[in-house]
This record gives structure tokens, sequence and C-alpha cells, in this order.
């Protein structure tokens, strides 16, 4: 790899003297007083601060031990069993039908080389490794396909720390959860995401070998959910906004892979997910409608500034650390990334996704239209709310999109 410097000198450079593990921490609680000191609202500032502190500052997601969340909500039972939300029992019926087996579903036997020019993990404009060159690292030859399956690694290991932190936000609002027919339903998705921790480690493990500490973002978020003790915040965090998102992604890297067994892997996943999401919007349209007016401001302002955060997840720092700390700054490697094909397809897809499920749940207000205008996400609010798309839909839809001669699908509108 060989290194390009030039341009003008800005503030970064003037850490460049420094060790590198300085400078690295340095950059770090940069960016984490950056991310903080972006959140607008000072009851969301509050809600993230402590988990912020911990995944930011001190970044216990990285530290190489488990980690330990105090969880503080309240489990609700009902000893009389009723069949009390239609919606959820219908989505309970489909669950249990759209259950597999990992083990017998997918073809592990497939042999998968990260390295194989012909069989690509990610397609071949993925990355601009000309504005790479640019930034100051010029790659050739194999050390495209290394960084591509280092990248590929890194996507993968935030889904399987996402999963993670989604299968214990499962688990809690199944106890949490004040509709029956929602626990019922509940315990189905505990399953999926153990289900999806096993086969994204799995693939990670055996056909890639490579796996990435989870991101300081996507950890404040997690904590931040594993630690409050609202039910309805469990939800909106977890089955709409890390749900939400991941859906998206989810869906952009099966259109993208020519990888045969990740196809498969994703096209399974995806098929779950859609229902979680569902769930979502199923739980929270009619709640929050009911709750006061501060208590919806606050949902409000707090799906915003996550989604944001959420946004930020996807600067892969850890690949920056790995690859290019000492070659080019954080704020040249924030450019690259943010512009990169690939990466700008992820953010799209994932708040096509995303904003019309906040949109069907009443979380975007008038007040919040500039903001969100400001922030590149208006564009998104006309799409379909997951409560109208099912898995299989969005399947075919993705497969239109991926081969647009064939037959162009469209997302399958549920009865």
């Amino acid at each position: 790899m060989t290194t390009e410097r030039s341009g003008p000198v800005d503030v970064h450079a003037l850490t460049w003297l420094l060790p590198k593990g300085m400078r690295s921490r340095l950059g770090s609680l940069a960016d984490a007083a950056s991310v903080l000191a972006s959140v607008r609202d000072a009851r969301v500032l509050r809600a993230l601060a402590p988990a912020g502190f911990r995944g930011l500052v001190l970044r216990e997601g990285k530290q190489g031990r488990p980690t330990e969340t105090r969880a503080r909500h309240i489990v609700h039972f009902d000893w009389s069993y009723p069949s009390d939300h239609p919606g959820m029992r219908a989505l309970y019926g489909r669950a249990k039908k759209g259950q597999w087996n990992s083990d017998t579903a997918l073809p592990w036997s497939t042999s998968v080389d990260p390295f194989d020019p012909a069989v690509r993990l990610l397609p071949e404009g993925f990355i601009d490794f000309d504005a790479l060159a640019r930034a100051g690292a010029r790659l050739e030859g194999k050390e495209r396909l290394e960084l591509v399956h280092c990248l590929t690694s890194w996507m993968l290991s935030q889904f399987l720390h996402g999963e993670q932190g989604a299968l214990f936000a499962a688990a809690q609002v199944t106890e949490a959860v004040q509709f029956f027919d929602g626990k019922l339903y509940g315990s189905t998705q505990v399953m999926d995401e153990g289900r999806h921790v096993e086969v994204f480690h799995r693939y990670l493990d055996q056909k890639l070998g490579k796996l990435y500490a989870i991101n300081d973002n996507l950890f404040v978020i997690i904590d931040a959910l594993m630690s409050d003790g609202r039910w309805d915040m469990k939800f909106l965090g977890m089955q709409i906004m890390v749900e939400g998102l991941a859906l998206g992604a989810f869906g952009t890297l099966y259109k993208q892979t020519s990888e045969p067994l990740l196809r498969e892997l994703l096209r399974y996943v995806i098929r779950d997910e859609a229902r979680h999401v569902h769930y979502g919007v199923l739980a929270l349209r009619e709640h929050i409608g009911q709750l006061s007016e501060r208590e919806r401001r606050e949902r409000e302002d707090w799906t915003f500034e996550v989604a944001l955060l959420m946004r930020n997840r996807f600067l892969a720092y850890e690949i920056y650390e790995e690859w290019f700390e000492g070659i080019m700054s954080r704020k040249a490697w924030r450019s690259f990334i943010t512009s990169t094909p690939g990466m700008r397809s992820f953010r799209q897809t994932m708040f096509t996704r995303l904003v019309p499920n906040l949109r069907e749940i009443g979380l975007v207000p008038a007040r919040m239209l500039a903001r969100y205008e400001q922030a590149g996400l208006l564009q998104y609010m006309g799409g379909l709310a997951a409560d109208r798309l099912d898995g299989d839909g969005m399947i075919a839809e993705l497969d239109a999109e991926r081969d647009p001669k064939g037959t162009r699908g469209t997302a399958v509108l549920q009865a």
C-alpha cells in the first residue's frame, strides 16, 4: 500500500507526532464529545449520557470482557390470559409458521473464498478506491480484496452484535409488554434473535474468519435500551429503530452480494425481521396517541437523535484504526466513508425502512419536519410502513432491483 499526503494541514495534523495509541485515543475521545454535543435536547442527552460515557469514553464494548448492564424494567403478568390484540395474535401465527432450523435450512457446505474476484462479497464499485487514493491511501490488487473482506466482516460483526442486543431486548419486552398476545408473539422473536446470533457468528467464524468488536455508537444505543425501565422505550428503540435500520441494511447487502450462502442467510433473516418491525408498529401506534404531550415530545426528540446516532454507527472507525490510522486523519476517513457508493446505499435503504414507521406510529410531528429535512431524512417519509409489508414481498422487491431485466416486483401488501 503506497501513501500520499498533500493539501493544507488542518488541526488534526497537530496530533500526528504523538504515538499511535495516544493519537487514536484522543481521536476517539474527540468523536465521543462530538456525538454527545450533537444531541440538542437536554432530556435525550440525560437519557443517553450514562450509556454514552460507558460506550464512547470507557469503550466498554472494546475491553474484551462481558459487559454488565443493570436492567430496571417492570415485569407485567396477566393471570387471566386474555386474547387482547387480534393483530398480534395473527402475527404470532405467522411467526410459528416461519420458524426455521439453521442447521438444515442453510447450505453450510458452500465454500466461501472472500478473495475470489469471481464471487464477490461486495460489488466492485462498493468502495471508491480512487477517492480513497485521493484521501491518502492507494490500494491495488489483493489489497483491495482484503479491504472488502475486512469491511464485510465489520458489517456482519455489527449485525451480530445488534442481534445479541435484540435477543436480550426481545426477552425484556416479552416480560414488560402489556398485551398478552404480544407476549406470545414476543416468545417467537426471542427464538428468532437467538437463531440470528447463531447464523451470523457461524458465518463470521467459519467462512470469513474475522470478528470485529462492537461499534461504540451501537454499544451506546443497546446499553441505553437495556437499562431503560419504560416498556414502550424498549419497543421504540429496538423494534422500530434498531430492527428497522437493520432490516434496511440486510436488504442492501442481500441485493449487492454475489456470495450465495450469505444471500440465503440474509433471505431467511429478512423474513424474520419484517415481522419484528411489524410487531413494533402494532404495539406503539395506539400507545403513542395516549401519551401526555410531554411524554410524546420526549419520544419524538429521542427517535430523531437516535436516528442520527445510528447513522454515525456506519462510519467504520474500527476499519480506519486497523488500516489507515497514521495515513489519513479521522476527518478525511469520515469524508471518505460517508461518500463512498456502497455506504451511501446502505444509509438510503436503512432510512427507507425506518422513517415510514416513525411516521406511522405518530412520532414525526410538524414541528420536527424541518429537522428531518435538514438531516436529509424527510425524503423517506412517503414509504410503506412495516404493517403494510411482509418479508416475502421485501425479498421479491430486492430480487427485482437486483435483476431489473426480470419481472419487476413490488412490495406485497398485507390483506
